[in-house]
């Protein structure tokens, strides 16, 4: 896991540089062509995330940023080998592993778009934006359309446990229903044995509607609705 030595510098130093390296990262991390349209040309499945504004929250400013694979593997492959995430995840072993899980969405069809999620300019989690109408999923809860589905991992460890993770499906799925208006309601199926992760929907403004029975787990259905998202 990433480690950050921070004995020799005042948490006012460290203030400081983040906020003057924000606008930097936040650059560096987005990449779009001439046009504001993704490079590749492929179908708008899921209304352009590359070009979704970030949003405040509590803990600072949030943004998903749509994962390179060359720039983002080595993070996101260190987070998916925490014991705790390969739990769940089942993504562990060497880069290739995780490379030909991200190349499987950044290959397909737009679909699914994994990013990462930046707070205050520093990549800290790694989420997967997905047409929950369009996946697999669908098979198993009365899926409408425009449904979107999210997954969250987040990827430091200190981060964990505190609150985060809550703060961040509540920014994260008001994103989607900001940024897609004709999705009705936010979709996620956390794995029944995760119950921080069930507790963090819950906290978040979800609302848990049934037990799944998936491929290799069972399932929360949490659903996050348009027309509650202002009351829960």
């Amino acid at each position: 896991m990433p480690h950050t030595d921070s004995s020799t510098s005042s948490s006012t130093d460290d203030t400081i540089d983040l906020r003057l390296r924000q606008e930097e990262d936040i650059a560096r991390l987005i990449d779009l062509d001439s046009t504001g349209r993704e490079a590749d040309g492929r179908a708008d499945l899921l209304d352009h995330i590359v070009e979704w504004r970030p949003t405040s929250t509590p803990l600072g400013t949030f943004q998903l940023v749509p994962v390179r694979i060359g720039r983002d593997l080595r993070l996101i492959a260190q987070w998916m080998n925490d014991p705790s995430v390969a739990a769940f995840w089942e993504l562990d072993g060497p880069d290739e592993t995780t490379a030909s899980h991200l190349g499987g969405q950044l290959d397909g069809d737009g679909r699914s778009v994994p990013c990462l999620g930046v707070l205050d300019g520093a990549p800290m989690s790694y989420w997967e934006v997905y047409r929950a109408d369009l996946d697999p999923l669908a098979r198993y809860y009365p899926a409408r359309p425009h449904d979107t589905g999210i997954h969250l991992l987040i990827g430091r460890v200190g981060d964990r446990g505190r609150g985060l993770g809550t703060i961040l499906l509540r920014a994260a799925a008001d994103l989607v229903l900001e940024h897609r208006p004709s999705c009705t309601r936010v979709v996620a199926e956390p794995d029944l044995r995760n119950t921080p992760s069930v507790a963090a929907f819950l906290g978040a403004g979800f609302r848990f509607s049934a037990e799944v029975e998936l491929p290799g787990k069972r399932a929360a259905l949490m659903l996050r609705d348009r027309a509650l998202r202002h009351v829960l």
